[in-house]
This record gives C-alpha cells, sequence and structure tokens, in this order.
C-alpha cells in the first residue's frame, strides 16, 4: 500500500471516530474500552497526541521512566482535553500527513484502525476494518522490533485472511477477515477459534 492510500484510510477513520465521538453521551464517553485499563474518553484522548514534538514526550517519559507503554498510558489518561476539545483535536488532523517524528506512516494507521475497534465493540457498534489497511497494520506491528512492539505473535498457528491475500505463521491455520487477525495480533481478540477454513 502506498503512502496515499495509507492516508486516505487514515484521514477516513479518523473522520469516523470523531463523529462517532460527537455522538455519545457523557456516560458512553466513561464507558471500559477494549484497551485494558482505559475508557473511551482515555482512547480518544490518547488519539489526539498523534502531532505532538517530541520535545513536548520528554517529560512524560521521564516521569515514566522510558517505559514505552507507561508513556502511552499516562498521556492519555492525564489528558487535561475535554470531550469537545478532543474531537475537535481530532478533526483538525483531517487532511494532514502530520506524525510524531521516528515513527513511518504506518503507525497512525495502526493507531486509528485498532483504536476504533477499542471504541466501537464495547459500544456495540460495528464498523468493518478495511482489509487492505488491515494487512498493511498487521504487517508493520510484525515487523516492529520490541520494545515498541507491545504483544508477541500467537505461537503455533498460521493466520489466514479470507478477504484479502495474507498469511503469517505455521501450525494449525485458523481463518478469519483480516480486521480479526490485526485485533488478534494487537491483543484485543485471541486467536479465533472455529473449523479450519471458516471465519
Amino acid at each position: 500500500m502506498d503512502s496515499a492510500d495509507v492516508w486516505r484510510h487514515i484521514d477516513s477513520e479518523r473522520a469516523w471516530m470523531a463523529d462517532l465521538l460527537e455522538s455519545l453521551s457523557t456516560d458512553d464517553w466513561q464507558r471500559p474500552s477494549l484497551c485494558s485499563g482505559w475508557t473511551v474518553r482515555d482512547v480518544g484522548a490518547h488519539l489526539t497526541f498523534a502531532h505532538t514534538p517530541v520535545r513536548e514526550l520528554l517529560w512524560p517519559a521521564l516521569r515514566a521512566g522510558f517505559r514505552y507503554d507507561v508513556v502511552v498510558r499516562d498521556t492519555a489518561i492525564r489528558s487535561p482535553l475535554t470531550h469537545e476539545e478532543i474531537v475537535a483535536t481530532l478533526r483538525s488532523f483531517l487532511g494532514s500527513r502530520r506524525r510524531v517524528s521516528f515513527i513511518t506512516d504506518l503507525e497512525p494507521l495502526i493507531d486509528i484502525l485498532v483504536h476504533n475497534q477499542d471504541v466501537a465493540r464495547p459500544l456495540g457498534i460495528e464498523h468493518p476494518i478495511p482489509p487492505d489497511a488491515a494487512a498493511a497494520a498487521a504487517d508493520r506491528v510484525l515487523a516492529t522490533p520490541a520494545p515498541i512492539r507491545l504483544w508477541k505473535p500467537p505461537p503455533g498457528v498460521r493466520l489466514m485472511a479470507t478477504d484479502t491475500d495474507w498469511a503469517f505463521g505455521s501450525g494449525r491455520e485458523v481463518h478469519a477477515p483480516m480486521g480479526t487477525h490485526l485485533l488478534t495480533l494487537t491483543g484485543r481478540l485471541p486467536v479465533p477459534r472455529g473449523r479450519p477454513g471458516t471465519a
């Protein structure tokens, strides 16, 4: 997937998230998300850090002992933004190609695809993940070195997409939509169980 397609998906998913968050009740903002320990509000706040300059992350990194997962969690939970400011910030990103230094275009894609599901699924909202975007995101997840990559690929299985040409691993074949495999690789869903050859 080329850069233009990556950003097209990012813009579409950011716009969808902004619209969804704007439509939620105050109670819905406080619901637990799929991201362990985070509310829907925390997920929205995290997504607003996509344009943050590195210098603004130095103090949070120092406070967290330079542990990547702690930095990510603390910046989201400590964010002072109101619900309205979170929505406005996400909308302000549309059309921009800016990203945090030292990452590729694919990191913002992973972030928005996965976090949209973190919010949508607990709210009972179906939001399909585009298969081509999910495949590009999954490949990047698998190529990301530790400690930045927070999840390990499931052992003993071969993940095979039913809606695009993608597969990874070796062992028992597990057939599912590409979006399901992306959520498995990012720790949101267990390895799908079902008879081989089914979604």
